[in-house]
Parts: structure tokens; sequence; C-alpha cells
């Protein structure tokens, strides 16, 4: 069982979600429904998310299954967000995938990177995880910024990829391993020194990205 700790670096804390956390999260979702929505993965032919406290349940029993780390995400002790290693893969691929969302009243305090960089370095030197990617959509320009912040490096452009919003979405994919990072992405985000032209995607897929597969 993946045990999922506390993590903290200045006014930003990252912990295990709990279901007595379903009430904020409920009140976040629906606060900020129309800002997540265009970035929310969906189900094809479902009838919306599932309550937050079942949702909880779901990722609490995939730990159990060592396949999800599921975090909330605190600034100053109030949750704004949550933040997930999912998809992970021990032995020969040793892997993972982060997603994340924080409330649009927070968003470009530079949050959201310290809560995936905090992520990032313990799947890295706790899990023994050997590669983290993110995928993002490409119209998504506030998630395209935290992967510049922390020098992550573009690997490709993945067609209709995740069901997002009622519809198959394109998503560009970034990625790091630990051998590239091996001083920490958190202290490359906090020194500045993280090579932000790493997540520079080429001209040949932002145009594949804005022209429909016909």
């Amino acid at each position: 069982m993946i045990v999922v700790p506390t993590l903290t670096h200045g006014d930003v804390t990252v912990r295990a979600v709990r279901l007595r956390d379903a009430h904020a999260i409920t009140r976040l979702l629906k606060d900020n429904r129309d800002w997540l929505r265009q970035w929310e993965a969906t189900v094809p032919d479902s009838y919306g998310a599932p309550p937050a406290r079942q949702m909880i349940k779901s990722v609490l029993r995939l730990a159990r299954q060592d396949q999800v780390a599921p975090f909330v995400i605190e600034h100053r002790g109030t949750v704004v967000g949550q933040v997930t290693l999912s998809g992970i893969s021990f032995g020969s691929l040793a892997s993972g995938a982060i997603g994340y969302w924080v409330a649009q009243s927070v968003a470009g305090n530079g949050i959201t990177p310290h809560a995936v960089a905090l992520v990032t370095d313990w799947a890295f030197t706790r899990l023994g995880i050997h590669r983290v990617e993110v995928c993002i959509r490409p119209e998504n320009i506030a998630s395209l910024r935290v992967v510049r912040k922390l020098g992550m490096r573009y690997e490709g452009l993945r067609r209709r990829y995740i069901h997002i919003d009622g519809d198959w979405r394109d998503h560009y994919c970034f990625a790091v391993t630990s051998d590239e990072a091996f001083s920490g992405v958190l202290a490359r985000l906090t020194r500045g020194t993280a090579n932000e032209s790493l997540a520079d995607i080429p001209e040949h897929d932002q145009i594949a990205a804005r022209t429909p597969i016909r």
C-alpha cells in the first residue's frame, strides 16, 4: 500500500486526501465549475462526475492497490485543490502521471508548481519512480506555464488522448526523469535554474493541435 505523506514548502502543503475532505472539495468544485469544466476528465456517455466522497473512496482504494497517490493541496492550511500521481508502475517501467487542479482564486500564485514539484520529488526519492509525466490540453495556458517553470521536457502530441468536457481531446505530453532532476525538481524551481526551453513545443505540433483529425 502506498503511504501518502505530508510535504510542505513555505505556504504550500500537499497531504493525503481524507474522506472528511469531501465537503471542502465539493464546495471548491461547485464554486469553480466554469473554471474547471474545460480541463476535467469525463467518462463517455456518463452523467457528470461522481460525488466527492465517492471519488475519494475510489482513489483511496486504488492507493491500497499501489496504483495511485492522491493528495490535496493546502495553502496556508486551507484546501485549495488536488494533485494526484496516477498510473503508477514499478519494475522496469517505474513511472507515473501527475494531474492537478486548483481553485481559480489562487491560480497564478505559484501554488501548483510547488505542489507538483513536491509530489514529483517524493515519487523519485521515496517511491523509486524513474519518470513522471504531465499531459496538458493545448488550450490550457496556465498548465503549460507550470511545466515550463518545472523544466519538464516536451515529448509530443497525443491526438484525441483523454475524454474531457464531452469529447476526446488532444494533449501535449511533458516528462521528467529522476536522472534529469538529480538535484530535485523543487530545488530548481525555487532557485530559478529550471531550463524552461525544454518545454518548447515545435511549431508542427502546434499546427497539428489546431487541425482536427478527419
